[in-house]
């Protein structure tokens, strides 16, 4: 099997590179750095800017699928999303067509779903209700992979990833992705003989989480980490939350908030724990 992994040289590539290399025959990894550093065996680097077609064409050769989490990874004005998150979107689909590529396992967010209220235990049919630039660009490619399934038969599974970092936050008792959990909803994405156009939520087995993956049961996801064991450290230093702030009352946090176009991420406390090689 010959996978292609798209943002390679970002945090949560970076944890997917040796799992990988480790169920593929061939791993094609990729990003717009220079270089990864030191690479697994059955892994070649190849760099790849999302928007030059002809490139992503190139890099998916004869690949029988595409793990795709390369994207501007925040919020950020309009033109600065629309050439990595949606028109890189699309060159990947369409290369995935041209070379008859099987499946698309798309990095996609809660925040294509982010002003749904937090009182809502929304599953992964709720409509789309984006909360930035960031997220409608995520809704964008959603709708792209199912467009490719039901027109072309390009299988995707869309995975909406609530919060895929450390724990440093009240709302990330209920949102949390460990990598362990990540490698394994990737692993079932790839692993799963028929997906068609699935989407499935990104998160560990927290006691407080606030969507609903019943309807994504095919895939054999079954998360084992749980967020509360830091549940007792993360209270006792949360004051009381603004509930007029609708970061404290919507699905997207932080990017419920914030102006379209300002950083997302600079309001949140996110551990840089990139793994190294």
């Amino acid at each position: 099997m010959k996978l292609v992994l798209t943002g390679a040289a970002g945090r949560l590539g970076s944890y997917l590179r040796e799992p990988l290399a480790k169920m593929a025959d061939e791993l094609i990894s990729s990003d717009i750095a220079d270089d990864i550093g030191k690479t697994f065996p059955g892994e070649t680097y190849v760099k790849a800017d999302l928007s030059d077609f002809d490139a992503i064409l190139a890099l998916t050769k004869n690949a029988d699928m595409i793990i795709h989490f390369g994207a501007c990874a925040d919020e950020a004005p309009f033109a600065q999303i629309v050439g990595p998150n949606i028109i890189g979107a699309y060159n990947v689909w369409e290369s995935a067509f041209q070379n008859k590529v099987r499946r698309v396992v798309y990095a996609s967010s809660i925040h294509a779903v982010g002003m749904h209220p937090k009182t809502d235990f929304i599953g992964t049919d709720a409509s789309h209700k984006p909360d930035t630039f960031y997220g409608l660009a995520k809704c964008f490619c959603e709708d792209l992979a199912s467009l490719y399934w039901d027109k072309r038969q390009v299988e995707s599974v869309c995975m909406r990833i609530l919060s895929c970092a450390q724990v440093t936050s009240a709302r990330a008792l209920g949102t949390w992705l460990s990598y362990d959990d990540l490698v394994h909803l990737v692993e079932q994405s790839i692993n799963t003989p028929v997906v068609g156009f699935s989407v499935v939520y990104g998160v560990s087995n927290n006691d407080r989480v606030p969507v609903d993956n019943r309807l994504a049961s095919h895939l054999g996801y079954r998360p084992k980490d749980n967020a509360e064991q830091f549940a007792q450290t993360i209270l006792a230093s949360t004051e009381p939350q603004d509930l007029n702030d609708p970061g404290n009352c919507l699905h997207g946090g932080p990017f419920a908030s914030i102006e379209l176009g300002n950083s997302g991420l600079a309001t949140m406390d996110i551990v840089d724990d990139t793994k190294k090689t």
